[in-house]
């Protein structure tokens, strides 16, 4: 057990200081095909799935040569320069934002990787995290490979290079056959661009259509999520499915199933937190979701109240559906802060606890003698939480009463979602009371496994519990933990 504070677990030492305690995404690919102005298009696909990566963005495009610019920051501030976007020519583009899971933020970090081959040029951008890259690292490097950053991504690169394969989709079916994990990827060569899902389809891919003119036959589009779709006009088509390998080209676009017939296990904290409310994934709708998860939750879970408080922004949907359900008036108790980057002022201790009010400030009137039900989507550490609440009483709120839109996080996530190691994760070391004393309110309550399934159109998590990875919440990991267990030994995670 690692030293906790007073009121909730602190960050081990060297680990990055996220003020909002929620977990995050690890990245967002974005790819398009046969588009004039190819790389402006991806630009704006990554300004669209900017919240699943905001450490660093690239894009490489493709017209009779490779061009690619990478960058750390937001999409806006990496491609914000005019004479930047004409060096990336080419009909044919991916792009990728990072949220740092492996590796550290460095420029030799960021995506998409580009390597030149026997060949030719190849840029890969990955969205996951592989539980077999530090084995077949090792390995690697034995046969002599160089690896040039910390990724697991450049994983991918080396299989692909040292396949005895000839063709590059031959290759590529060689490499992703070696790894073991979550990933969704999007591959670019000269004369393809190719998207490819894990065989169980944890992290999310969507494909799209964005009509040519008269006389073309239009542009294929590949994206984390849909939301990455509509920001250009691309049309909807269908979710890349689990364990498919999708190739477009001159002769338009086929698909391939290297790893035959396959189990879906599609994450479920995309529907709670990730993904971007106006997306669609896997034929659910994020926001319809969110709002009936809140609708079970009040049903769970319901309790005398004045007003339903979200916590801005994640938890608005659920908030929404929660006073829906139980009747109780919704009021924005807390306002956001959108304009709060990377602060200029010194850590400190007592500017770090101040940290929490550059981004939420309190609404007094709508708190002020109120018995309040906070609606957030998680609880990590508690550090965020335990802030929230004791501004919302300080605004004069009577009671405040806490409400979460996921079952408790126990666990730790090995498929690319930043989560803390389990002795920093609140709920996996103090049973339900506890962890209301910690964070200081007067009662607090999660929605249930089945109510997260029912919220899904499912009649319970037993029912269908072989349709997503929930492993956050209940320990069954679906996918090999090699890495982990060669390090920690069997059962550990």
């Amino acid at each position: 057990m690692h030293a906790h504070d007073a009121t909730c677990f602190s960050p081990p030492a060297g680990t990055p200081c996220h003020d909002d305690d929620h977990p995050h995404e690890e990245c967002a690919v974005f790819g398009i095909w046969n588009a004039k102005d190819a790389a402006a298009l991806t630009a704006l696909g990554l300004h669209a799935l900017q919240h699943r990566g905001q450490e660093a963005a690239g894009i490489v495009s493709y017209d009779t040569q490779f061009h690619s610019h990478r960058g750390l920051g937001l999409v806006g501030d990496v491609f914000n320069d005019p004479r930047v976007m004409a060096t990336l020519k080419g009909d044919r583009a991916i792009g990728h934002n990072r949220y740092a899971t492996t590796g550290a933020t460095l420029l030799r970090n960021v995506q998409p990787l580009f390597a030149e081959f026997a060949f030719g040029g190849l840029a890969v951008a990955h969205n996951g995290n592989l539980t077999n890259s530090e084995t077949l690292r090792k390995e690697l490097i034995r046969r002599g490979c160089l690896f040039q950053s910390t990724m697991d991504t450049e994983v991918f690169v080396h299989l692909i290079a040292t396949s005895l394969y000839a063709t590059v989709e031959d290759r590529l079916i060689d490499a992703l056959k070696r790894v073991t994990g979550a990933y969704s990827l999007v591959v670019l060569h000269k004369d393809a661009l190719m998207g490819v899902r894990d065989p169980m389809g944890v992290r999310p891919l969507v494909l799209g259509r964005l009509p040519g003119e008269e006389g073309s036959d239009g542009s294929w589009v590949l994206a984390s999520e849909t939301c990455g779709l509509d920001i250009i006009g691309a049309e909807y088509v269908r979710d890349v499915e689990a364990g498919e390998l999708v190739i477009i080209d001159k002769n338009g676009i086929r698909s391939l199933r290297p790893f035959g017939e396959t189990k879906p296990h599609f994450c479920v904290f995309e529907y709670i937190y990730f993904a971007r409310p106006d997306s669609v994934l896997e034929g659910l709708p994020v926001y319809g979701v969110r709002k009936q998860i809140g609708h079970e939750l009040a049903l769970e879970s319901g309790v005398d109240a004045d007003v339903v408080v979200p916590v801005p922004d994640s938890g608005v949907p659920s908030a929404m559906g929660y006073a829906e359900a139980s009747g109780i008036p919704f009021e924005l108790g807390i306002i956001r802060n959108h304009y709060v980057g990377r602060t200029f002022i010194e850590p400190t201790d007592q500017i770090r606890n101040l940290g929490v009010k550059m981004k939420h400030s309190p609404n007094r009137p709508a708190l002020d003698g109120k018995r309040v039900i906070l609606v957030d989507d998680s609880i990590v550490r508690g550090t965020t939480s335990r802030k929230i609440v004791d501004m919302v009483r300080a605004a004069g709120a009577k009671e405040v009463h806490m409400r979460i839109s996921s079952p408790p996080t126990k666990h730790s996530c090995f498929y690319g979602i930043d989560t803390p190691e389990r002795s920093h994760l609140l709920a996996a070391n103090h049973d339900l009371a506890k962890m209301a004393e910690l964070i200081g309110v007067d009662s607090l309550a999660f929605i249930s496994l089945d109510g997260l399934y029912r919220a899904m159109g499912h009649e319970s998590r037993t029912a269908y519990r072989e349709r997503y990875c929930d492993a956050c919440f209940t320990g069954d990991y679906p996918i090999p933990l090699i890495d982990h267990d060669r390090e920690f030994g069997e059962g550990t995670a």
